[in-house]
C-alpha cells in the first residue's frame, strides 16, 4: 500500500514538472531546478485573480463547513479533518519557508529567478496557495482513489492554480512545484494518521460528532 501511495506521488510531481517546464520561455531559466522563467503577464478570464481567490477561499469553506457538518464519525468527514490537519501543517511550513528564503516574486524580479535572500516582503517561495489547494485534495485522492478513479481530477486544481499563479507572474515554476509538494506530502502524512485528527484532537468533543447530527 505505502509502495502504491508513494509511486503516485512520484507520478503527480513528475507530471506536473513536465507540464510547467512546456511552457515557451520569456527569460533564461534558472532557479533550483534550472527552469524558472518569468512568463507573460495575464489576469484575465480564468487566470485572473478574484478566479484564483475564489479557489483558495471556496477550498478552506468546503473543508472546514464539510469537516464540522459530518463530524469525524464518517469516512467523509475523517477525511476532512484530515485535510484540515494538512492544509494547517503545510501551511504554517511554507509561511516559514517564504520569510526563511524571501525570495523575490517574478513580476518584481526583473527576470531573475535567482534572487533569494532578499529580506522583508520577499515571499515568493513555496507557493501558499498551491501548497493550500494540494493539502486539501490530497487525502480525498487517497482515501477514494481505488473505488473511483475519477477523484483523480482533483489534482486539476492544484494544477490551475500553479498556472494562474505564474500567469500573474506571482510565482516561480519552482514555487509552485515545492508547493505541490509540500502539500501533497503533508497529506499523505495526516491521511496516514491512525488515531484522531490533530486540530480535531484539541476540539470540544461535539465537533467530532459534527452539525448533522443536530438537526
Amino acid at each position: 500500500m505505502r509502495a502504491s501511495t508513494d509511486n503516485t506521488a512520484g507520478l503527480r510531481c513528475a507530471l506536473l514538472v513536465l507540464l510547467l517546464g512546456q511552457v515557451p520561455v520569456c527569460f533564461a531559466g534558472g532557479g533550483p531546478f534550472g527552469i524558472d522563467h518569468e512568463w507573460s503577464y495575464d489576469n484575465s478570464g480564468i487566470w485572473a485573480r478574484p478566479k484564483q481567490q475564489a479557489l483558495e477561499y471556496g477550498m478552506i469553506a468546503f473543508e472546514v463547513g464539510g469537516a464540522l457538518w459530518e463530524g469525524a464519525d464518517t469516512r467523509f468527514g475523517r477525511t476532512l479533518w484530515q485535510s484540515i490537519d494538512s492544509s494547517a501543517a503545510s501551511g504554517l511550513l511554507a509561511l516559514a519557508l517564504k520569510y526563511a528564503t524571501s525570495r523575490v516574486r517574478p513580476i518584481d524580479s526583473g527576470g531573475d529567478p535567482n534572487l533569494w535572500f532578499k529580506g522583508h516582503g520577499n515571499q515568493s517561495f513555496p507557493s501558499g496557495e498551491v501548497t493550500l489547494v494540494s493539502s486539501g485534495v490530497t487525502p480525498l485522492v487517497l482515501e477514494y482513489r481505488h473505488e473511483d478513479p475519477w477523484i483523480y481530477a482533483l489534482e486539476l486544481l492544484p494544477l490551475y492554480d500553479g498556472i494562474a499563479r505564474m500567469k500573474v507572474q506571482a510565482h516561480w515554476q519552482s514555487d509552485v512545484i515545492a508547493g505541490f509538494a509540500l502539500g501533497s506530502a503533508a497529506g499523505w502524512l495526516m491521511h496516514s494518521n491512525p488515531n484522531t485528527p490533530y486540530v480535531l484532537s484539541v476540539l470540544p468533543h461535539g465537533f467530532y460528532i459534527g452539525l448533522k447530527k443536530s438537526f
